[in-house]
């Protein structure tokens, strides 16, 4: 064991030995190794961004790189890697000594607004408080200056971990929040009607602000804002992976698994075979398995789950069986999630994972050649679901907020949102909803109820542009070009600010003949988004109609 330690530590000094006396030759030919290894073996993982997006971000930090500090650099290459938008596809900085230090506290998002969720003892008077500014930046600006930095499948994905990026001194300096670096930070903060200034000095390097599935626990030197007189059942036993309660008020079991990985005291299936056991031996009518906590793990081990359930058909009906999803359900939690949706009766009810429906997960470490700085690049693309089913996100049928006044209080409208729901109009599926109208050539409700439901915060989740958009360019594609042109006005109608709309439209017109409408819709799109992504792909389809192509 003392050899084992004492490898340990001669492998981490040598790391901090090669990265402060790097040069900045040293560390081009690093940004230049991970560009070539990105391209000749890992070139799938341009998905969300093109190559040409990659190579043209590192050669702006190769030409920086001799103006910058050390911090900076790391940050640049933790930007470029993190344009995959894969969580799982990182740079592993944030254990690396003298280059990521944290302040002393948690940051959650809730409905209402940023909190400081956990402090150190020594800034208790914050605790509870509400972020407004970060170094005299508002903080909304703020998270976007650091997103760029975070590896986010999507905007859950931010809102999960990505706050632990935006109490690094480095990252706030890197990404020109603070003009100077410094491990002191100041705070414009909201508390009781007051709002304060607080300055606050980062941990020394190499310590951590002590996180239990997101959240500050009260212990030791670290506070919570949650009232400690009780605690709400997401929350409880988190030393266990799953655990269950029976509520014989609304005759439920509650199930709340964190990790898909085996309890040190007892694996999965036979956890699942007591919960099951319990629930045909006992009065219960209700299965609520909350996995908004669960960030994945070993997604063999899902199987025990899905079949426990399949086999109880007073269980797995709609109605009966709900399952809560959050910020945190991401990875091997993601696939329990669309084997839930694939093959039971589930409501989801929540937030939106914070993980792709279809994505690449498990990564490989490489070593950056001189700074050893590790590189994790994903290389297996799990697909639960067909590609034109893919999602940035899987969302609730019943999306539910919780505010800080909610958590302050131990309340979890989520959890009652579940067993009060007595809701017989949800419609689980809107696109087949309105798919079935638009078969049935009934217009004027397909209109009225398309408008309904996208004004209905119920279903604000629902990407109903995107999804009829899908539609309108699949029978595109089948050149049935009258249907494509019929449901793309129809998607202009319902979001007429949406220059991606108009720009369907135009391309709709165009592949039916009609270049005068092509042109009219395609400088519709280039005037709403001239700098954009639609405004540059309306250009491009302007010039080559005009060029006769």
């Amino acid at each position: 064991m003392k050899r084992i330690i004492f490898i340990l530590v001669c492998v981490l000094v040598s790391q901090v030995n090669a990265q402060n006396t790097m040069t900045t030759a040293q560390w081009q030919e690093d940004l230049k190794f991970l560009q070539k290894t990105v391209h000749s073996d890992y070139p799938f993982l341009f998905k969300k961004t093109t190559a040409a997006d990659f190579d043209k971000a590192v050669e702006e930090l190769y030409k920086e790189i001799p103006e910058l500090e050390k911090h900076e650099i790391i940050v640049g290459l933790a930007r470029i890697v993190s344009s995959f938008k894969y969580g799982h596809t990182q740079l592993g900085f944030r254990s690396i000594a003298d280059a990521y230090q944290v302040l002393p506290m948690n940051l959650y998002q809730f409905s209402d607004g940023v909190y400081i969720q956990g402090i150190h003892k020594d800034y208790s008077a914050a605790l509870g408080a509400k972020v407004i500014a970060i170094g005299g930046m508002p903080v909304e600006k703020v998270m976007d200056a650091v997103y760029p930095v975070v590896p986010v499948e999507n905007d859950q994905f931010f809102r999960a971990y990505g706050f632990r990026y935006m109490i690094s001194p480095q990252i706030l300096h890197a990404q020109k929040i603070i003009p100077t670096l410094s491990e002191t930070v100041e705070f414009t903060l909201e508390k009781n009607g007051k709002t304060f200034k607080q300055n606050f000095k980062a941990l020394d390097f190499g310590e951590s602000v002590p996180l239990t599935y997101g959240f500050v626990q009260q212990q030791g030197d670290w506070l919570e804002a949650r009232e400690q007189d009780k605690t709400p059942l997401y929350l409880k036993h988190l030393d266990k992976i799953y655990f269950y309660e029976y509520l014989p008020e609304s005759k439920t079991v509650y199930v709340r698994q964190s990790q898909i990985q085996d309890d040190p005291s007892e694996n999965i299936p036979a956890f699942y075979d007591r919960v099951f056991d319990f629930i045909e031996k006992n009065d219960v009518e209700k299965l609520i398995l909350d996995v908004r906590l669960n960030g994945g793990g070993n997604n063999y081990k899902n199987k025990a789950v899905i079949t426990r359930i399949i086999e109880n058909k007073e269980i797995n009906t709609v109605g009966n069986l709900y399952t809560i999803i959050g910020r945190r359900t991401f990875s091997a939690c993601q696939n329990l999630v669309n084997e839930l949706d694939n093959y039971t009766n589930t409501i989801f009810i929540g937030e939106p994972t914070g993980e792709n429906v279809n994505f690449y997960g498990d990564n490989n470490r490489v070593m950056l050649p001189n700074s050893e700085l590790p590189v994790y690049l994903s290389f297996a693309w799990w697909q639960d679901k067909p590609q034109w089913e893919g999602a940035e996100w899987t969302a609730p049928h019943f999306p539910i907020d919780m505010s800080f006044e909610d958590y302050k209080t131990n309340k979890d409208p989520v959890l009652d949102a579940a067993l009060n729901n007595n809701n017989t109009d949800l419609i689980l599926s809107p696109m087949d909803y309105l798919t079935k109208m638009y078969l049935a050539g009934d217009m004027e409700k397909l209109q009225s109820e398309a408008q309904r439901l996208v004004n209905d915060p119920t279903y604000r989740f629902f990407d109903f542009e995107g999804a009829l958009n899908d539609a309108g360019y699949r029978v595109l594609n089948d050149s049935e070009y009258k249907e494509a042109v019929t449901i793309f006005s129809f998607v202009t109608q319902l979001f007429p600010d949406s220059p991606n709309a108009w720009d369907s439209l135009a391309e709709g017109y165009w592949k039916a003949g009609n270049k005068e409408k092509a042109i009219e819709y395609y400088n519709k799109a280039l005037t709403m988004d001239p700098e954009g992504p639609t405004g540059k792909n309306a250009k491009e389809m302007l010039r080559r109609i005009n060029e006769g192509h």
